[in-house]
C-alpha cells in the first residue's frame, strides 16, 4: 500500500507538470496567434466574402474597387493556379479610406460570358463618356486565357459582356491607364499559370513552357501594352512590349527573379513620369520601374512592398483627396493562398521620385521610416 501510494504521489506532480506545460504551450500559441493578428499593417476591407487583386478607381469622387472573388472550389493546388477557380465579380465601394465598404453584389458571372469557360481572374475598370468598362481575363473553351470586356451604365454594374474576347489579347491581369490627353492603354500578361510565356512567338504554343522561357541569360518576358481605340473595346495598332531595363539601359534578364516581370501590372503617373508597377511572382515583391512614355521602356527603380502573407501579391494605386494609396491583398482571414482579403494603406512618393518601402507587417514598419 505504501509502495502504491508513493507511486501515485510521484505521479501527481508529473500529471500537474504535464498539464501545466500543455496550458503554457496553449497560452504561448494563443499569444503568438494574437501577436500575428495584430502585426498586420492594415486590416481587411471586407469579411463577408474573400477578395483579391483589387483594382481601385475614383469615379465621381467615390472609390470603387474591382477585385477577384475568391472561392473554395475544392480544386487541388498546383503551379498552374487551377485552385484559383473564381466564377464571378463583386464590385465594392467606399466614400473614404477609413469608411465602411459596400458590396454591390455580383456584377458579372462566367455564365454570362459567351466565350468563357472558367477562372475569372484579376479584372480592371475604366470610364468614358457615360459608359463603364470592365476588363477581365478568363480561360476560353480551349483553356487559353484571353481578355474580355463588358460594359455598364453604372460603376457597380451589372455588366454585359461582349460575345468575343478582345482581338489580339492574351494572358491575364489587364490594367487600363488613361493618360492626361484621354488616350487609354492596356497593360496585360502574366507568366507561369498566366500563360504569357506561351505567346512569345506571337501565337499560342499549347505545349510550351509551364514557367518562363527557361533562358536565364536572355531578356525576361515583358508585360504587354496596347493602345486602346476611342471605343475602349479594341486595340489601336499592334501589341507592344513594356520593356524593363536597368540603369545602364540593358534589359532585365529572365534569371533575375527579384526584378523581372511576373504578373499584376499597374500604371500611375506622378509629376509627368510613368510608374510601371508589378509583382515579381515567385520572389513575392512588388517592384517598380519609371519611364517617360506609357509604352516604355521603363527603368527598374526597386521594390516598394515587401512580401505579404500568402503566395500571391497584386495591387493597384490611386490618388484620393491629395494622398496616394495602394490597394493590395494577403491571406490574414483564411491563411490559405487561394482565399485572400483586400486591404489598403498609404503610398509615399519621396522627394527624389522614388517610392517609399511598405512593410505589410506592423512589427517592422519602424525600420522603413
Amino acid at each position: 500500500m505504501r509502495k502504491k501510494m508513493s507511486v501515485w504521489l510521484l505521479a501527481v506532480p508529473f500529471i500537474y507538470a504535464c498539464s501545466g506545460n500543455h496550458q503554457q504551450q496553449q497560452s504561448q500559441q494563443s499569444d503568438e496567434a494574437e501577436q500575428k493578428k495584430q502585426s498586420f499593417l492594415s486590416q481587411p476591407l471586407i469579411h463577408s466574402i474573400y477578395t483579391a487583386d483589387p483594382s481601385a478607381h475614383v469615379f465621381d469622387g467615390k472609390i470603387y474597387i474591382y477585385p477577384s472573388h475568391d472561392i473554395d472550389a475544392g480544386t487541388t493546388e498546383n503551379d498552374n493556379g487551377d485552385h484559383f477557380a473564381m466564377r464571378d465579380y463583386h464590385i465594392l465601394s467606399m466614400d473614404s479610406i477609413n469608411g465602411s465598404v459596400t458590396d454591390h453584389g455580383v456584377a458579372l458571372s462566367v455564365e454570362d460570358i459567351p466565350w468563357a469557360k472558367r477562372q475569372l481572374w484579376a479584372p480592371d475598370a475604366a470610364y468614358k463618356d457615360g459608359t463603364y468598362y470592365l476588363y477581365f481575363p478568363a480561360k476560353d473553351k480551349e483553356d487559353i486565357f484571353r481578355i474580355g470586356v463588358a460594359t455598364a451604365t453604372k460603376p457597380t454594374g451589372p455588366f454585359k459582356a461582349f460575345k468575343e474576347p478582345i482581338a489580339g489579347s492574351c494572358s491575364i491581369d489587364p490594367a487600363v491607364f488613361v493618360d492626361d490627353d484621354g488616350t487609354a492603354y492596356m497593360y496585360f500578361g502574366g507568366i507561369w499559370g498566366g500563360q504569357l510565356q506561351r505567346w512569345e512567338t506571337g501565337t499560342y504554343q499549347a505545349n510550351g513552357s509551364l514557367t518562363d522561357l527557361k533562358q536565364d541569360d536572355a531578356p525576361a518576358i515583358s508585360c504587354r501594352v496596347a493602345k486602346l481605340k476611342s471605343n475602349m473595346t479594341e486595340f489601336d495598332g499592334p501589341v507592344g512590349k513594356a520593356m524593363l531595363i536597368d540603369s545602364a539601359g540593358k534589359p532585365i534578364l529572365g534569371g533575375d527573379h527579384d526584378r523581372r516581370f511576373f504578373e499584376g501590372a499597374w500604371m500611375h503617373k506622378y509629376k509627368g513620369r510613368y510608374y510601371f508597377t508589378y509583382s515579381t511572382g515567385d520572389t513575392h515583391f512588388l517592384a517598380y520601374a519609371i519611364g517617360d512614355s506609357p509604352m516604355g521602356p521603363f527603368t527598374y527603380a526597386g521594390h516598394f512592398m515587401k512580401p505579404v502573407q500568402g503566395w500571391t501579391t497584386h495591387h493597384s494605386i490611386i490618388e484620393f483627396k491629395g494622398k496616394w494609396y495602394i490597394f493590395y491583398h494577403d491571406t490574414e482571414l483564411s491563411g490559405k493562398t487561394h482565399l485572400r482579403n483586400i486591404k489598403v494603406t498609404e503610398l509615399k512618393h519621396n522627394p527624389d521620385g522614388t517610392l517609399g518601402m511598405i512593410d505589410p507587417f506592423k512589427a517592422n514598419t519602424a525600420l522603413n521610416q
